[in-house]
């Protein structure tokens, strides 16, 4: 009698945001792919859906505070920065990999919703609502997982906004 093959563990980063769904009492289970979901376009191939269901995570560093901003945008769209602006109080601009990587613990391209170093003030593009299912990145450029837009705001506190 053949055994199953034995699925590969998570990569830690993956792990722990396994971990943090769990703990949310969110029943997703994150998935490692072969290929890469670094990009929205690459995401959506790779998990066979449309490019608007993927939730593109962008980091923004105000110009005056540089305090983080994390914008969760549908994978469709382009952020408009001066609406965004206006809603923080302050000039903003895209933050470097160093500045997200020092305030979520992450990389670019694998970014995800929740799980960061320290709590984000977070905004949600208001178009990711419209789908049943959405998918996030989970830490590594390979790794994503399935979930909600309702479990989306639930779980990052964000306020749901028109992004474009």
């Amino acid at each position: 009698m053949s055994q199953p093959p034995m699925s590969k563990p998570l990569p830690p980063s993956a792990q722990k945001i396994q971990e943090v769904l769990q703990h949310l009492g969110i029943s997703s289970q994150v998935l490692e792919l072969p290929q890469s979901t670094r990009t929205a376009a690459e995401a959506a191939q790779a998990v066979g859906c449309a490019v608007g269901q993927i939730v593109k995570s962008l980091v923004f560093r105000g110009k005056q505070t540089h305090k983080p901003i994390l914008v969760l945008a549908s994978g469709a769209n382009r952020v408009n920065e001066k609406t965004l602006a206006r809603l923080v109080g302050e000039p903003i601009e895209k933050a470097d990999a160093d500045f997200v990587r020092e305030q979520t613990g992450f990389s670019i391209g694998g970014v995800p919703p929740i799980g960061h170093i320290q709590p984000l003030p977070t905004y949600i593009d208001e178009d990711l609502l419209q789908y049943e299912e959405i998918w996030a990145a989970a830490g590594t450029p390979h790794a994503v997982f399935p979930l909600t837009p309702a479990d989306l705001v639930r779980m990052t506190g964000g306020t749901v906004i028109p992004i474009t």
